[in-house]
């Protein structure tokens, strides 16, 4: 690791200043779980790293606007186990309880992780199922990214070299909703997945009829890719098993995978097919359940005198 000056900025103002006078030079630091990584492997040599944990006002989860609110220095941990999000939006703390080790989930933060890019992550396959957003600032304001269009290719994304990410927005789902992530892991709990698949699904008030659908995938090309044309498939379609065949078919056409040692490119391709089509019914399977209509209660018949 060669030597580097570091910095503890304490306000989003700070920050700025420090990414002002280093520019490219600087690497901003949250949790640290791939940074760190990288600079011992020598793949990045930033004259300076800035580090955000000190920086105020970026961390916590609540309600905002209805959906939920998750500052970007939030842990996964925090994610995982914070009553407010498994009450609010549970498929995202089931899907932050199956990264890596609790070891690493006790310091990556949300937002470090999703500006790392890693396209093998965990996270943001669920995040662009729910129409999630990033707020990001910079010295020149902030701006709103949605998350389907963050990633541009292989631990890259639109992020600018002096923006930081401060929050990320989850919006509500609507009625007759339900969701799922599914990874496979033909090696140990803690790995990357071979094939990941998040589905959203929304149906109309008879639940019979997709009115909206959302699929992410992970793991199978330079960044989370949304599929979009498998979503096409199913919209305004009634629910029937031969429609999430064709819609799976449809993933598998649209995903550029390749071969390591968690699988060969075609053996991914295949898979992303049946685990598209997996998370799909696991959607449909977690509808919540009708709430039973209650009896009118008629008032008693008076007796004749």
């Amino acid at each position: 690791m060669t030597p580097f000056e570091y910095r503890t900025p304490r306000t989003p103002k700070e920050v700025h200043q420090e990414l002002k006078e280093f520019g490219t030079d600087a690497k901003l630091i949250a949790g640290g779980t791939a940074l760190v990584i990288m600079m011992k492997q020598r793949l990045v040599r930033p004259s300076c790293v800035i580090s955000l944990r000190l920086v105020r006002g970026l961390s916590g989860i609540g309600v905002k606007d209805g959906g939920l609110r998750i500052g970007g220095l939030t842990t996964h941990r925090e994610v995982e186990t914070s009553s407010v999000v498994r009450r609010q939006v549970p498929l995202l703390a089931e899907t932050y309880r199956h990264v890596a080790t609790i070891r690493v989930r006790n310091m990556a933060t949300v937002g470090g992780g999703l500006a790392h890019a890693d396209p093998n992550q965990d996270p943001p396959p669920t995040l662009i199922a729910l129409g999630a957003t990033l707020k990001t600032s910079s010295a020149n304001g902030s701006r709103t990214i949605p998350l389907d269009g963050f990633f541009t290719d292989y631990y890259e994304t639109v992020l600018k070299p002096d923006e930081i990410i401060t929050e990320i927005f989850v919006p509500r789902l609507p009625p007759n909703s339900g969701s799922a992530f599914l990874k496979f892991l033909p090696r140990t709990a803690d790995d990357y997945a071979t094939v990941s698949a998040a589905a959203v699904v929304t149906l109309d008030r008879a639940r019979k009829i997709f009115t909206d659908v959302r699929i992410a995938l992970g793991s199978v090309g330079t960044t989370p890719i949304r599929a979009r044309e498998a979503e096409a498939v199913l919209r305004g379609q009634p629910v029937k098993a031969e429609a999430l065949r064709e819609a799976a078919e449809k993933a598998k056409q649209i995903v550029d995978p390749v071969s390591d040692f968690r699988g060969s490119a075609a053996y991914k391709k295949e898979m992303a097919g049946v685990f598209v089509r997996r998370a799909l019914e696991a959607a449909l399977d977690n509808l919540p359940k009708k709430s039973k209509a209650r009896p009118s209660r008629q008032a008693p018949r008076r007796k004749k005198k």
